[in-house]
Parts: C-alpha cells; structure tokens; sequence
C-alpha cells in the first residue's frame, strides 16, 4: 500500500474507526470500573459559559482518538469525548457549526460558541442520536475513564492508552 493509499490525499488516516454497534455492545465495560454517579447529572460549557450542556445519565461511549483530524481540532495529541443519547441532553446558549468529513467521509458537525470559539459538542451522521461532548468540557477530573482508543497508528510515542479499554490501530 502506498503512503497516497493508506493516508489519502490530505495526510490522514483512512482506516476506519471501530463500529457503533461495538460501543454499544461495550457500555457495560465503559463504566465497569469507573467513578460513576447514581443519576448522574453533568454540565459542560465552554470557555466563557455561554453555551452550556446538561447531560443525564451514563456516557453510550468514552474514547480517545489519536488521528490527525482530531489531534488539529483540539490543539492536542489527540481527542478525549464521551458519547450521551441526544435525548439526554439539554443546549443552552448559542452555537456555530463547523461541518466536516471524517477519515471515513462520514459528515461530522462541530458546534462552537461564537464568543470563545470553544467547541462544546458534535454529531456524527452515522450516529444522529447520539451527541459526542468534550471531556473538557465538563472540567471534571472524575470523569471515566476512556473505554476505547482507535487511531493508535497515530498515538504519539509517549502516550498510554488505558490498559483495558478496546484498541483499534
């Protein structure tokens, strides 16, 4: 395989990124483990609190993602989200989109606050019912851990994905 075809034209990765079913078949081990909240109740906001969320319930879906597209979107060696039923969370405030393809050509829509530029949430058109949230976001060090880590082909040298959550390459 050449660099063009395992890359693409822009220097991204095509492989896939693990199925949906498989992150729903996992939820049981995404919080197996992890300090969870009985009813649990989060918010997540941006940097001026602007745009705000208020999420009920467990994560669908904890993961890292090491490709390029998410290490240039968050300015780090690679994305931290979880992933809510769209049912279970509340948008308060205003937001801008930014909508892009994913490695696989899937439509991702970004949104943002329009004040600080931080982005607070996204959806994927693969999965419309869910809503994927920033880590950060919440400002919360007892959030989950990341049950999953895909792009690893990706991952900088010195990162560790957790030993037991579900790798992709």
């Amino acid at each position: 395989m050449t660099p063009m075809e395992k890359f693409g034209p822009n220097g991204v990765d095509m492989a896939p990124e693990p199925l949906y079913a498989e992150a729903q078949a996992s939820l049981a081990h995404s919080t197996a483990g992890s300090q969870t909240r009985a009813s649990s109740e989060r918010h997540a906001a941006c940097s001026c609190g602007q745009l705000r969320l208020r999420v009920s319930g467990d994560p669908v879906r904890v993961s890292i993602c090491h490709c390029l597209a998410c290490q240039r979107r968050t300015g780090s060696a690679f994305g931290f989200q979880a992933r809510f039923r769209a049912d279970r969370v509340e948008v308060t405030g205003r937001s801008r989109e930014f909508l892009r393809a994913s490695d696989e050509g899937e439509n991702r829509t970004f949104r943002f606050c329009p004040e600080c530029g931080a982005t607070v949430f996204y959806t994927t058109a693969g999965a419309p019912e869910l809503i994927a949230i920033p880590i950060g976001a919440f400002a919360d060090p007892d959030f989950p851990a990341p049950a999953f880590s895909v792009w690893e082909r990706r991952m900088h040298v010195w990162v560790q994905a957790p030993q037991d959550s579900h790798r992709s390459p």
